[in-house]
């Protein structure tokens, strides 16, 4: 950071973006700070207007620009979209409240390539959302070679002649002048193909880029902007700043990245092995103030990310990639004998000499290529014969409609009995030992080394992937991890009539069910920070299933508060309705009338008298489908149904329940309607949750989740809370709570908020009212069906008496 940026009198106060802070924002401030400079954390559950995210940042920016403090930078972590501007727009509220004569909060929005390369954003040059990754390593890498030791030329003669193309255009005599690519609303120096240098297509972006790094290799020289003046910088800017130059703008993202002061991005930049190892590394260490946002998603997102798998496509084509690099040398070999060492054909022996050196660069043998490829070609041959004995199994006619088939999973252990899976036991017994599931990763390594090198083409190898993936299979331990066989639906019409492979996607799944090490691992990286969420109790089971714990073992601080909803009482109501539990058991099959699925749709239409639309959970899609037909029966206003789809058709499905006349939308608690989006204002009068979330309890990777959190955390570990609580009853609540959470978003705000389960009413074995934190569990007063229509038209009737 520029040491300028760094002030004597700095304190939160000058840094905080409003007139005046909450007094939940200056004690959680005041908290994370004094927890920071103890290289620790804070916890933050708070409610919809505590101002967590100006809270967060004023702690954090404090921490950078105090001239004593370490701290050279924030990142902030997100899962959610809507968070991420919110974070973007109280950064650009601080550096408008910045006095005169400080220079603004340097600030950067990550991204992926194909929201920043010009050529992908507009859809030219073959590149797209599908594309852009292969593409642009491929364009890259032509254009480094071209440039590189040996090259044919340098970086200043390619930026040139593609800039003189447009010229050349003009002086062609043409009567309209050059096609110039535009994106972001800035014309680019360049036409909307790539360019080429004789027969090699090469990237121009990239090649200015590269004339613009120094000889030193300092690349934060070749940013066309001033950084220090512009605060902070969204991808759009980014955009425009860099393609309107000329230059690559996820090239100047990366060596914008180690200097800026706020970095936002999503969970993977910090947690994804891969994305952290090639592109945000220089972020995780003890400069770093952390921002773990949403961090009740903490837990699923980085086991997402810290789980592997590989699929049987990508096997069999990493199987042809290693066909393709063995073949050269066995044709070369066989010219030799037959040829009477004369080299054979002069092709293949130019290819072999390239596997040969490469080989010897990397300390493999053409042997071990060998038995690799063998093993990839026995390991499909046994998925194919595993997939078969199943479905032969659990439905015997299915080569007769294979359109009947629906996602399955095959375990290859018993999911309550951790111990070595079967396809390891099968490996060892057909001779590929412990050191050929490990080997394949550096062979997967020099074969993609090989065919980048001799082949021309932009496509991502297989072969990596699957050597990654075999090796982590045999390093990782069989408690923590669960091995399945996935079965995902899809179709190809290239397979064989009567081939499973025509109807299903089977993926070989190595899940991470505790990756509360692997948290707990990074967080321990960084300096210090801030997680935080509106739904995190309780706190005791976050911070074990988030590794804090074991942070606070190690001697690094952890912090906790929590702050309830601040906003007048008398704009909200609250029920927690005592009707039938809407489970498996009690509600029966879709389309079955019986008492439990009539009591929840008489209280949903109660609610739905409010003046206002309607936000109506549900445990999952299937529900939330037999519930709007329900509604659609019983109400007299539009009902809506969220079905598990892209981001256009649920952003299309939001305009439509925001405008107009008053709707009920009917969505599952799983989908991406139920969180992080803005329900603000009077967008939203009441939201329903019916039933607890709780996922498929039969599922095999669920059963073994629950066996895992049972040894680590339950009675069989050091903890009291069973499994069961621990890895699905509370994340099930804290779905169920940021559903209700989308109604009050501001002191003027009113609404109702409707729990309808008896679960959430009262005590029982299986009731989860101990998990709703105790300002939460005063407030949902449970209600009796009878008098829920009652409760529900007082509290309006004295809404309209103010």
């Amino acid at each position: 950071m520029n040491a300028a940026a760094r002030l004597r009198d700095v304190s939160w106060q000058a840094v905080f973006g409003h007139d005046e802070p909450y007094p939940e924002q200056a004690d959680g401030i005041e908290a994370a700070v004094d927890a920071a400079e103890e290289n620790g954390f804070l916890v933050v559950e708070g409610a919809c207007g505590t101002g967590k995210t100006m809270l967060a940042l004023t702690a954090g920016i404090d921490r950078v620009r105090d001239p004593d403090s370490d701290y050279e930078r924030v990142l902030v972590l997100t899962s959610v979209k809507q968070q991420l501007r919110q974070f973007e727009s109280d950064l650009q509220t601080i550096n408008r409240a910045l006095p005169d004569d400080w220079q603004p909060v340097s600030g950067l929005t990550l991204v992926g390539k194909a929201d920043v390369c010009p050529y992908s954003r507009e859809g030219v040059a073959g590149i797209d959302d599908e594309t852009v990754y292969d593409r642009c390593e491929g364009l890259r890498e032509r254009t480094r070679n071209l440039v590189g030791d040996g090259g044919e030329t340098s970086t200043g003669t390619l930026v040139s002649e593609a800039r003189q193309t447009q010229t050349g255009l003009l002086d062609s005599g043409a009567t309209r002048g050059p096609d110039y690519l535009s994106t972001a609303g800035e014309p680019t120096p360049y036409l909307p193909e790539t360019a080429e240098y004789g027969d090699t297509e090469y990237c121009p972006f990239y090649a200015t880029f590269l004339d613009d790094v120094p000889d030193d290799g300092d690349p934060i020289e070749a940013i066309p902007f001033d950084l220090t003046e512009k605060g902070h910088v969204d991808p759009a800017e980014l955009v425009r700043l860099s393609a309107g130059y000329g230059t690559c703008p996820h090239s100047v993202m990366g060596a914008v990245l180690p200097h800026v002061e706020v970095v936002l991005g999503n969970y993977y930049h910090a947690f994804d092995p891969t994305t952290v190892g090639s592109f945000t590394g220089a972020l995780v260490d003890e400069e770093t103030f952390v921002v773990c946002d949403e961090a009740h998603m903490l837990e699923p997102r980085v086991r997402d990310l810290v789980s592997d798998g590989v699929a049987d496509a990508t096997l069999r084509d990493a199987e042809n990639e290693l066909t393709r690099v063995i073949q050269p040398v066995e044709f070369a070999e066989a010219g030799k004998s037959t040829a009477g060492g004369d080299g054979g054909d002069a092709a293949s022996s130019a290819d072999a000499d390239l596997v040969r050196g490469e080989l010897d660069d990397a300390d493999v043998t053409l042997r071990e290529l060998r038995e690799t490829r063998a093993f990839v070609s026995d390991l499909r041959s046994e998925l194919d014969r595993r997939v078969r004995a199943h479905l032969d199994r659990t439905l015997p006619d299915w080569r007769a409609d294979l359109s009947r088939l629906d996602d399955d999973e095959i375990p290859l252990r018993e999911p309550e009995e951790p111990a070595v899976d079967e396809l390891t036991e099968w490996a060892e017994a057909a001779g590929h030992d412990e050191a050929t599931w490990l080997r394949a990763e550096s062979v997967g390594a020099v074969v993609a080394r090989i065919l980048n090198e001799a082949e021309d083409d932009d496509v991502r190898r297989a072969a990596p992937a699957v050597g990654r993936t075999l090796a982590n299979w045999a390093r990782t331990d069989h408690v923590a991890y669960f091995r399945e066989i996935e079965l995902e639906r899809t179709w190809d019409e290239t397979e064989r009539e009567q081939s499973w492979r025509r109807a299903y996607n089977a993926r070989l799944a190595l899940h991470n069910c505790v990756p509360g090490e692997a948290i707990a691992e990074r967080l321990g990286e960084f300096g210090g920070g801030v997680l935080m969420s509106a739904t995190l109790e309780p706190m005791d089971v976050f911070r074990e299933v988030t590794g804090l714990d074991a942070l606070a073992d190690a001697g690094r601080p952890v912090e906790e508060r929590t702050y309830g909803l601040s906003f007048p009482r008398e704009h909200r109501a609250s029920f927690a309705v005592d009707v039938p539990k809407f489970t498996h058991e009690n509600r029966g099959r879709r389309g079955e009338d019986n008492p439990t699925r009539r009591a929840h749709v008489d209280a949903v239409c109660e609610i739905a008298q409010s003046p206002g639309n309607v936000l109506v959970g549900m445990p999952n899609y299937a529900e939330a489908a037999w519930m709007a037909e329900a509604l659609s029966e019983r109400l007299d206003r539009p009902v809506l149904l969220d079905e598990s789809s892209g981001d256009d058709a649920t952003e299309s499905l939001k305009d439509e329940f925001f405008g107009g006349e008053s709707k009920v939308l009917v969505t599952s608690l799983r989908g991406t309607l139920t969180e992080g989006v803005d329900y603000r204002g009077d967008r939203l009068a009441a939201a329903v949750v019916c039933g607890v979330p709780i996922i498929d309890t039969s599922s095999p990777r669920t059963r073994a989740l629950r066996t895992a959190y049972d040894r680590r955390f339950g009675s069989d570990g050091q903890g009291g809370r069973s499994g069961f609580e621990t890895a699905l009853t509370v994340p099930a609540v804290r779905k169920a709570r940021q559903a209700i959470g989308r109604v009050i978003r501001g002191p003027d705000e009113v609404g109702v908020r409707a729990l309808v389960d008896a679960r959430y009413a009262r005590a029982s074995w299986d009731s989860v009212r101990e998990y709703l934190p105790e300002p939460e569990r005063a407030e949902f007063d449970p209600v009796s069906p009878d008098l829920l229509g009652y409760g529900v038209e007082r509290f309006w009737s004295s809404t309209d008496d103010d």
